[in-house]
């Protein structure tokens, strides 16, 4: 049953994760193949913006070090594909391929930057300086992920104007939108609006955010609502619910797309998802991983008529 509420966005964009994100963490290699046939399939079931794999050294992400192989088996595919690089050198293979659209991935927290990245925050930051010019000289687009928004392992709670002024130096290198990150799942609502009210107040424009939450605690939901509330409309999903950070080892999966589309098609927020076609898609990738998908949506949707 579809009932609207008062003060949401009409459409959300759903920047999909579940080829990069989702699977980076897993330990048995994903064959090249079925990558491309899982980028193929989400397409196919309506999701325009999905990321589709990393240019990072392959000792750092072995699942993902075939980004040269797999990237022209679905470089045609009439969706967005941004493909995150960690610096000059992953630029350099992601450009050399066609790629246009890319993102770094920034940590609000120094703890994070030194296990993530082996430089502080600042440090981070001058490395990712050329990076994001040399891109948007390119014509590409930029993404500036920002992990640690709300909670850090070592750290613990993270103030807000920690992280807004980490916010304020990506989107002043030059990125075209930032996606703030729950990468351990620790947010609650209130925390999500506190910090999206004082980035609107430090004159961030809502329109270049977007949120990526954990469900580690549950809420992933609840704090994507929040957001809403406050006129965020791109939401990162992983289909299935896959994913984690194989650097945070407390991050559990992401938000799960489909949980997130039943959402919002029952608050009339149209998404332009298949859910069906969707849910079908994460069932058949559950089969190649040999375990059941962690979302809820696709295991009631699925099991309906057993």
């Amino acid at each position: 049953m579809t009932v609207p509420a008062a003060g949401l966005p009409a459409r959300v964009r759903i920047h999909e994760v579940g080829p990069r994100d989702g699977l980076q963490n897993e330990r048995a290699t994903v064959p090249t193949a079925v990558k491309a046939d899982f980028v193929r399939r989400l397409a196919e079931s309506g999701l325009t913006t999905i990321e589709a794999t990393s240019f990072v050294h392959p000792g750092w992400v072995p699942q993902l070090a075939d980004a040269e192989e797999l990237f022209p088996q679905v470089a045609a595919l009439p969706v967005a594909l941004p493909v995150l690089v960690p610096n000059e050198r992953g630029l350099d293979r992601a450009l050399a391929l066609g790629a246009r659209r890319v993102a770094v991935f920034a940590s609000a927290t120094e703890s994070f930057a030194k296990v993530n990245l082996n430089r502080t925050v600042d440090e981070s930051l001058a490395m990712f300086a050329p990076v994001v010019a040399r891109a948007k000289a390119a014509g590409g687009h930029v993404r500036g992920y920002l992990s640690m928004c709300f909670g850090d392992p070592w750290e613990g709670a993270v103030p807000v104007p920690q992280v807004v002024r980490v916010c304020r130096a990506l989107l002043d290198l030059g990125c075209d939108e930032l996606s703030l990150g729950d990468t351990i799942g620790a947010a609650t609502p209130g925390h999500v609006t506190a910090l999206l009210d004082e980035l609107t107040a430090q004159g961030v424009p809502v329109a270049a955010l977007g949120v990526h939450f954990h469900d580690t605690y549950g809420q992933a939901l609840a704090n994507t609502l929040a957001a809403l509330q406050r006129g965020v409309s791109t939401v990162d999903a992983s289909a299935g619910g896959l994913g984690g950070c194989p650097f945070a080892k407390s991050a559990t999966g992401n938000l799960a797309t489909e949980d997130l589309v039943w959402m919002l098609r029952g608050l009339g927020i149209d998404t332009g998802v298949d859910l069906d076609r969707l849910v079908a898609t994460s069932v058949w990738m559950a089969a190649h991983l040999n375990r059941p998908s962690p979302s809820r949506t696709v295991r009631a949707l699925s099991h309906k008529d057993q």
